[in-house]
């Protein structure tokens, strides 16, 4: 009888395709393999994810290849594709393409090759010593590598002087051999780490481990959510749960929500692991992609039982999975922009799910929706109140700049007191972090006379002036352009530079602390590929006395010499029009003010605001988490937003605004058919921005109790559906960003 393999192609459809499996592949063709098949009039690549049991009437076309040895695919990671592709409302190819990177994908995808050297003895015949007098490059090649030991030949080559044609002229005399092997592209190459052991935990640390043991020994484990203040030490209790599990043979997942963070987590996590030779892989975007091929194939391999990195590090081939830890739980930046548009907090929680382990939930300020099921006991809840080595919480000061600016003088970027407190410190040898989360110059250029605003041309928002490169740019699109002389409205000159970003507060900071060293960190100047370590790792060394940035500086990370923080414009979050911007500014805010004071040194917060007696920020000043969330609950209960009711966002984008909103109408229409159980339909009505990349927006929001009772009948209608070559709709399930 012919055995059947499920296929799913490597094309955007939403289905798998049978095909018959040789006799001769029989025990090749495993769940998750890599193949090549027919496919209409091609040959293309797909995944086999299933074998059917059902007899198959009629003829089936043969795999006609299996692509390198094993599964490319473990069993769960299907499985938690599947669930993407269901809950998410997104075609099954596209999720299976999410959980496979792209530098495994790609058909030259392999290890590097390269040639190494190595000497075969250690004294010369009489006879060769001889010859080699008279080929000089070969001699000194050889007295190279008797000194300097094996390497590449492409290095070798470099460092010593000596063409390769010396050394395989030494290779033809057989004494040194040269062959091919795998260089593995390391990103910890040049990064030394010094090993350290477990620190002893206070009362609180080992309550919240003791709550995981019991979670991990249960028959069915909860996940359970860490809240723990800035400098608790939550991560010494995730590294004591690690070492628990891999005692156990088994391996850990730690996912972090920024790539500046991963650093100096994956330095803390090397360093206590690596005395017992357990390997730690990375996963983050700014990999190359070898070095992304390779720590994928070690962690795939079991070479790696450690695996460290961002959002889509959830889906890592981790073999016996014991734990998964998703550090800063709360923060946005685990969210897929693309779709399947899927959260990879969630996404950690199903596959602990599916794999039956633990997952801890770790966080000084945790999502309203976390803490409402710990609340509800869905969640096992563990609190730190206290920071370790009888650190103290920082204090903060509330900087009130509507009376910092007076009437008719020019407005003060950073309040006197604030620099007052920064010199204070730095007369102390200690250090300052200043954090505005709008980068740039001016956030806009405007005529004073007309009051004309320089505007995006594909954009509905206003230009962002940079001084540095004297440019006006879109952080949406990243269209730029000259700086006009005069207003091409009435022909006003100068303009009037609006708002501040953190190169005009680098600018003020570098005035009036002429001899500290400055740095800046946002996304405008972290280009480069070691930019984010390179700065941190200088920051931890004393070399930098004041480092501005934007959100990447705001959490994490952990500086003993920091005991001044300040926080510029503190409210301009709570302008934008989305139900959780006090959520975000409190958690911002509490983040922020955690770097202070992590060492021996008491901390100081400095936020300045116009509105200081708004609860997010009256609530962080006393950090009081509690507060905040008890209150936000209940107002977010009286209105039904998350996480009493879940919202489906369906975004329509197009170039032609009236075809743009016809198509949306008509999808609404749709929907409306559909008669949705226990769901509100709003819209379509223009997106908050109402215009990206030339491209006109158009939204329908859906509100509902039963999340599960709606997308499975909306998914449907955007599957395999052709719409308007210039029209793209979206669909996004929890979406974290309303705009």
């Amino acid at each position: 009888m012919l055995r059947i393999a499920r296929v799913v192609p490597e094309v955007s459809l939403d289905r798998a395709f049978d095909y018959g499996i040789p006799e001769e592949m029989a025990t090749q063709v495993a769940l998750g393999a890599k193949v090549r098949v027919s496919f209409k009039s091609r040959e293309i690549v797909g995944y086999v994810v299933e074998f059917p049991t059902e007899p198959f009437k009629g003829r089936l076309k043969p795999i006609l290849e299996v692509l390198g040895p094993g599964s490319f695919l473990p069993a769960i990671l299907i499985e938690l594709a599947q669930w993407m592709a269901q809950y998410y409302c997104a075609p099954l190819t596209v999720a299976l393409m999410s959980v496979l990177p792209k530098a495994v994908r790609k058909a030259d995808a392999a290890f590097k090759q390269k040639l190494w050297v190595e000497p075969l003895t250690a004294v010369l015949p009489e006879e060769v010593a001889t010859v080699l007098k008279k080929a000089r490059a070969q001699r000194a090649a050889w007295e190279y590598i008797q000194q300097h030991g094996p390497g590449w030949l492409a290095e070798l080559s470099q460092a010593s002087g000596c063409s390769p044609m010396a050394w395989r002229g030494l290779a033809e005399r057989n004494l040194v051999s040269i062959q091919s092997r795998t260089q593995d592209r390391d990103p910890f190459l040049n990064t030394p780490v010094v090993e350290s052991l477990p620190h002893e935990i206070n009362a609180e640390q080992k309550t919240a481990l003791d709550i995981v043991y019991e979670e991990m020994r249960a028959e069915k484990a909860r996940v359970v959510l860490l809240h723990g203040v800035t400098g608790s030490g939550k991560t010494e209790v995730y590294l004591q749960a690690i070492a628990h599990v891999l005692s156990l043979g088994k391996s850990a997942l730690v996912l972090v929500p920024e790539i500046a963070l991963t650093p100096q987590t994956v330095e803390r996590f090397r360093a206590r692991f690596i005395g017992q030779k357990i390997g730690v892989a990375v996963l983050h975007s700014h990999l190359s992609s070898g070095e992304r091929h390779d720590q994928w194939q070690h962690i795939r391999s079991g070479h790696a039982r450690i695996v460290i990195g961002a959002r889509s590090a959830v889906f890592a081939p981790l073999k016996n999975l014991g734990v998964i830890v998703v550090d800063e739980e709360h923060e946005h930046s685990y969210k897929q922009e693309e779709s399947p548009h899927y959260h990879a907090r969630d996404v950690a929680v199903m596959r602990g799910h599916l794999e039956k382990v633990t997952v801890i939930l770790g966080s000084a300020t945790p999502s309203l929706e976390s803490y409402h099921h710990a609340q509800e006991g869905k969640y096992r809840f563990a609190e730190v109140k206290q920071r370790v080595e009888e650190g103290q919480m920082p204090t903060t000061h509330i900087l009130d700049i509507r009376t910092a600016n007076k009437k008719g003088a020019p407005p003060v970027l950073v309040a006197p007191r604030l620099i007052e407190a920064i010199q204070a410190r730095l007369d102390c040898h200690e250090q300052a972090i200043i954090f505005l989360n709008r980068r740039g110059y001016a956030s806009s250029l405007q005529c004073p006379q007309c009051g004309y605003v320089e505007m995006c041309p594909n954009c509905s928002v206003a230009l962002t002036f940079h001084r540095r490169a004297e440019k006006l740019r879109c952080h949406l699109c990243d269209f730029s352009s000259g700086v006009p002389h005069a207003c091409p409205e009435c022909g006003f000159a100068p303009y009037k530079y609006g708002g501040s970003g953190t190169e005009k507060v680098e600018q003020a900071l570098a005035e009036a602390f002429p001899k500290a060293r400055l740095a800046r960190m946002d996304s405008d100047n972290m280009r480069g590929k070691d930019a984010y370590a390179r700065t941190l790792g200088e920051f931890a060394e004393g070399k930098i006395d004041l480092l501005v940035g934007t959100q990447m500086i705001a959490k994490g990370l952990h500086f003993p010499r920091v005991t001044c923080v300040g926080v510029i414009n503190a409210d301009l979050a709570l302008q934008i029009p989305d139900f959780r911007a006090s959520e975000r500014v409190f958690q911002l805010l509490m983040q922020v003010s955690g770097r202070s004071g992590r060492g021996r040194v008491r901390g100081e917060v400095f936020v300045q605001t116009r509105v200081p007696f708004h609860p997010a920020i009256q609530f962080a000043r006393h950090h009081d988490y509690t507060g905040f969330a008890e209150q936000e609950l209940e107002f977010r209960r009286s209105l039904h937003y998350p996480p009493y009711e879940r919202f489906v966002l369906v975004t329509a984008r197009g170039r032609n605004e009236k075809k743009t909103l016809f198509v949306i109408e008509q999808l609404a229409k749709e929907m409306e058919r559909l008669g949705l159980p226990e769901t509100e339909i709003t819209g379509p009505s223009p997106a908050p921005i109402a215009r990206i990349e030339e491209r006109y927006r158009f939204q329908i929001f859906l509100r509902t109790r039963r999340i599960m009772l709606v997308t499975p009948r909306l998914r449907p209608l955007f599957m395999d559906r052709a719409w308007p070559d210039d029209i793209r709709i979206t669909i996004d399930v929890d979406p974290v960003d309303l705009l």
